[in-house]
């Protein structure tokens, strides 16, 4: 695994610094290095690679710690605290409410486990005692509609569709009305898989959106993509209101 393998590499990294005879400032700048080799070799952007070293190095000033202090371990929790911040949005991901129809709009590129992560998303909610039903509004790929029945099926959640409108809006919005009326209070919309070069699919998707207007956009994307996420993330959240990410295929 690729999230086991870099995490293996930044322990490495601050091991050989521990068994250094005196953390000093080449000892940092030896750690450091590896960790950032670590990094750009798992594909991580090359500006926040530098950018975690540049504050590791300001929140450390190795020279003017003081004598009595375990200068690894300072280093070992300035690093932690860069890793974290790296992965920190900075915002609080919308919470469910109980006793009112929350509309959950997924959205996100082909092939990357879209629909089988709205129905996990589903059942993980139906387990914490939510009531989930799931709307197909992919008109576009062959097969989306009986995908998501055969997923829906199998973990007993209520499901819509249709196999003559064409009108992905049309769809989303007469499936939220009809749940809303049914009193679900978790309505999961499955959208089309597109690619942000795609104009006509991202019109779609804003017509979707403004259609049901949910409480949360989620953004599924496929771990394995690399560097290439940002412009696809940045495409998506230009189009419409994105609240949340869900990264697919960390294990492989």
């Amino acid at each position: 695994m690729v999230l086991a393998e870099l995490g293996s590499k930044i322990n490495h990294a601050l091991r050989n610094m521990g068994t250094a005879s005196v953390v000093d400032e080449q000892a940092l700048d030896a750690c450091l290095k590896e960790i950032a080799t670590a990094l750009i070799q798992a594909d991580v952007n090359i500006k926040m690679v530098k950018q975690l070293r540049d504050n590791v190095k300001r929140q450390v000033q190795i020279e003017d710690l003081a004598a009595g202090l375990n200068k690894k371990r300072v280093i070992e929790k300035a690093v932690f605290s860069e890793l974290c911040s790296m992965l920190d949005p900075s915002t609080e991901p919308y919470e469910l409410k109980k006793g009112k129809s929350n509309v959950v709009m997924f959205v996100g590129l082909q092939g990357n486990g879209k629909t089988t992560t709205c129905t996990k998303y589903a059942y993980a909610n139906k387990r914490k005692g939510y009531r989930p039903a799931m709307i197909c509004a992919d008109t576009f790929r062959a097969g989306a509609f009986d995908q998501l029945k055969q997923n829906c099926t199998k973990a007993g959640i209520p499901f819509y569709g249709s196999y003559t409108e064409t009108d992905p809006a049309a769809i989303a919005q007469a499936g939220v009305d009809r749940f809303r009326q049914e009193k679900y209070d978790l309505i999961i919309v499955d959208t089309s898989g597109r690619h942000k070069q795609e104009d006509a699919l991202f019109e779609e998707m804003r017509e979707i959106e403004e259609a049901v207007q949910p409480d949360c956009i989620v953004f599924v994307i496929d771990g394995s993509v690399g560097q290439a996420a940002y412009d696809q993330a940045l495409a998506f959240k230009k189009t419409v209101p994105v609240g949340a990410v869900i990264v697919t295929k960390l294990d492989g």
